[in-house]
C-alpha cells in the first residue's frame, strides 16, 4: 500500500512538473486593412519585428501577419485571437467574426477619428437621387454597407448605384474630373491630398461622414482570457510613451495605440442602422 502510495505522490509531482513547465499558448495577431498597399510577404518582417517587441513586454508569444484582402482577413481572423483592423473591415466583420473592439489604432500622419469624403465632378451632382447610375468607387467599396452609411447624411442612395472597391483613387478621381459618371468616397489621408492635384478645380466634395475611428484593435470572440487582454492593453497603449518601443510601432506603421471611442464607434454603427 505504501509503495502504491509513493508511485502516485511521483506521478502526481511528474505531472504536475510538466504542467508547469508547459510554455504559455501563442497569441495569433491578424493585421488586415482592404484596400491598403502591400502583401503579406513584403510586410512578414515588419510583422515579427512589432510581435516580438510586444511579446517581451507581457510575457506572452505572439505571433503576427498582415493580410490584405477582406476575404483573406476574415479566413485569418477566424482562427486568431487579436486583429487590427480597418474600421469598415471591423463593421463589415464585427458580428459574424465575434470581433470585440478594445482601442483605436492610429496609424502614422493621422489622426485618431477622421471622416470619409464622397466627390464628384464639381457641380455635377446636388442631391442623392441625382447619383443614379453613377458607380462609387473607394478603398472601402468591399463593404457596400460601410459606404452607404458613409455618405448617409447626403441621402439614401438610389438603387442603381455600383459600389466598386478600388486602389487605384487617383485614377478614380481623374474619371470623375473629367465628367465620367464616377463619384469616389475618400479616406482621411486621401481627402487630405485632394486639393493638391493638378485637376483639384473640376472636383467638389458632395458629402463628408462623422469623425470616426480610421482602425480598431479587436479581441476574437472569447479566445483572449480578460487578464491576458488587459496586460496586452496596458502594453499597447504604453508604446507611444516608450522611445525604445518606437521601432515596433513604426514597424506597422502605428503611432498610438488609444482608449475606444464609444460614442464615434456607436455613430459609425448607427450610419449601418447596426447596434452593438
Amino acid at each position: 500500500m505504501r509503495r502504491k502510495l509513493e508511485v502516485a505522490l511521483v506521478v502526481s509531482f511528474v505531472l504536475g512538473a510538466v504542467a508547469v513547465a508547459a510554455p504559455p499558448q501563442t497569441l495569433h495577431l491578424v493585421v488586415c486593412s482592404p484596400g491598403s498597399p502591400g502583401s503579406t510577404q513584403e510586410a512578414q518582417p515588419r510583422m515579427d519585428a512589432f510581435a516580438k517587441a510586444v511579446s517581451a513586454k507581457i510575457g506572452t508569444p505572439i505571433s503576427a501577419v498582415y493580410e490584405p484582402t477582406d476575404e483573406g482577413g476574415a479566413k485569418q481572423i477566424a482562427s486568431a485571437g487579436l486583429a487590427i483592423v480597418s474600421l469598415p473591415f471591423f463593421l463589415a466583420h464585427e458580428q459574424d467574426l465575434g470581433l470585440h473592439a478594445r482601442l483605436v489604432a492610429v496609424q502614422e500622419g493621422r489622426p485618431a477619428l477622421e471622416s470619409w469624403t464622397l466627390v464628384t465632378q464639381k457641380g455635377r451632382v446636388g442631391k442623392a437621387e441625382q447619383l443614379a447610375g453613377f458607380t462609387i468607387a473607394s478603398s472601402a467599396g468591399f463593404a457596400p454597407a460601410f459606404v452607404r452609411g458613409a455618405v448617409k447624411s447626403f441621402g439614401t442612395l438610389p438603387q442603381g448605384v455600383k459600389i466598386e472597391q478600388t486602389t487605384a483613387v487617383l485614377s478614380a478621381l481623374r474619371r470623375a474630373a473629367n465628367g465620367e459618371p464616377v463619384a469616389v468616397l475618400l479616406d482621411g489621408p486621401q481627402a487630405a491630398k485632394l486639393a493638391s492635384l493638378p485637376f483639384a478645380a473640376k472636383l467638389g466634395v458632395v458629402a463628408k461622414s462623422p469623425a470616426w475611428p480610421a482602425g480598431l484593435v479587436a479581441t476574437v470572440d472569447a479566445k483572449v482570457p480578460e487578464k491576458t487582454w488587459m496586460a496586452i492593453q496596458k502594453v499597447l497603449i504604453g508604446l507611444a510613451a516608450d522611445k525604445a518601443s518606437a521601432p515596433a510601432l513604426a514597424a506597422i506603421q502605428m503611432s498610438k495605440f488609444t482608449p475606444l471611442d464609444e460614442k464615434s464607434l456607436e455613430s459609425a454603427r448607427h450610419a449601418q442602422g447596426r447596434q452593438p
